[in-house]
């Protein structure tokens, strides 16, 4: 068995490489930012994926900000956990200039006791510095990237990372993690140059690593780092990118084709039904004001496999966010009249005022005889057409009855 830690630090040749040493091996990889491939193929089902989301006792969110460089903040944010007899990290990610930043931030706080850390430094002199920061002979470590992994000093509880728009995503949240580490509120501060526009990337990342500061949010940080950077080569050894030529949702789908016969298992419809009803069915933010739950909660409703699924979900929003307003509801009545759509291999239902009309793909299992009945038990309500299209008539349009209506046409054609 090959276990890999921190395993965005590796490449892909690096890990082929440890699971050539045998013929047979198993492979566990852990990671707190899963790398966009990794993530993608564990999305897929190509590999297992096993999320750890509880977060240590007493731990809380790390307040981050993400601001212009500013030498009077700088100097406040220094000085506040000095006060509170904390430490702080400094990064500052160029070997060149590191002694000069040191010495820039030695006049704003001539209180603290500073020290630099980097790679380039002899190996005993840099374990000997480290030491004495741990037992609290500095206050501030102006340090490259070094500190990114592996280390866990629960004293510090303030972080400042220079230039922020040149670091990856999951780089900043390996970062942040390094303070954080006791029961008390810890600080990241992510400076930015004041006089230099971002690119549209860095921006994005600098959104996302702000947004998801609550505890545990690796995971739903990969995703945007996914989204960003695209999933990589399944086969290949790139880690990001390449599937722009295909298109993400397409390429998703043909994964998870492939994933699913090579398990042996019976293809799933293919039937996307397109539902236009004019009615207001979403989760309003006023309901779930937090975005990143709204979005786990439509994901969640637009995966279900049944009804009762659909009901358990139901019953989950209202447990956990309480009485479901109109529009929530009329969702899950949505949604549920999909589940039947898909079933009867209805491709599209569209509403126009009174009308209704069901357009049916050729390999739906509704027989002529049923729709017959249907027609000759509904006169006036219910009509086929020429090119095999089913029009209904409500009897009334309001909001609140439309999908109870529709939905009980649908329980008939499934008889």
């Amino acid at each position: 068995m090959v276990i890999v830690d921190e395993e965005q630090h590796f490449g892909v040749a690096h890990k082929e490489k440890l699971k050539a040493l045998r013929n047979q091996v198993d492979v566990m990889t852990l990671t707190a930012t899963p790398i966009p491939r990794t993530l993608h193929m564990g999305l897929m089902g190509t590999r297992d994926m096993s999320i750890i989301d509880t977060p240590p006792e007493d731990r809380m969110d790390i307040h981050t900000e993400v601001m212009a460089f500013n030498e009077k903040v700088i100097r406040e944010a220094i000085l506040r956990e000095l006060a509170r007899g904390g430490q702080v990290f400094f990064v500052h990610n160029w070997v060149e200039s590191i002694e000069r930043q040191a010495e820039f931030l030695r006049h704003l706080a001539p209180q603290a006791r500073f020290v630099t850390a980097h790679g380039k430094m002899r190996e005993k002199v840099l374990e000997e510095v480290m030491q004495r920061f741990v037992k609290h002979e500095y206050d501030v470590l102006v340090c490259t990237t070094i500190i990114e992994s592996g280390l866990d000093i629960s004293n510090a509880n303030t972080i400042i990372i220079n230039r922020a728009d040149r670091f990856g995503l999951a780089q900043l949240y390996q970062l942040r993690g390094r303070v954080g580490r006791s029961e008390h509120r810890a600080y990241a501060y992510l400076l930015i140059p004041p006089d230099k526009p971002l690119s549209v990337i860095a921006g994005k990342r600098l959104r996302a690593i702000k947004e998801l500061s609550k505890l545990g949010a690796g995971f739903r940080l990969a995703a945007h780092d996914l989204e960003i950077r695209g999933a990589g080569n399944i086969l290949g050894d790139k880690q990001h990118g390449h599937i722009a030529s295909v298109g993400f949702e397409l390429y998703c789908k043909l994964m998870q084709e492939a994933v699913a016969e090579i398990k042996g298992k019976p293809p799933e419809s293919k039937i996307e039904p397109h539902i236009e009803f004019g009615i207001e069915a979403r989760i309003p933010e006023s309901y779930i004001p937090d975005i990143n739950q709204r979005l786990n909660m439509y994901q969640q409703i637009a995966k279900a496999a049944d009804r009762q699924q659909l009901d358990k979900y139901k019953d989950e929003i209202a447990d956990r966010f309480g009485r479901a307003p109109q529009a929530v509801i009329r969702l899950m009545q949505v949604m549920s009249l999909k589940l039947y759509a898909q079933a009867l291999y209805i491709t599209r239902i569209q509403r126009h005022k009174a009308q209704v009309i069901l357009v049916f793909d050729s390999a739906t299992p509704v027989g002529t005889s049923t729709i017959l009945k249907l027609v000759k038990e509904n006169p006036g309500r219910v009509r086929i057409t020429p090119d095999n299209r089913l029009i209904f008539i409500l009897e009334s349009q309001a909001e609140h009855e439309i999908c109870s209506q529709i939905g009980g046409l649908l329980e008939r054609l499934l008889v």
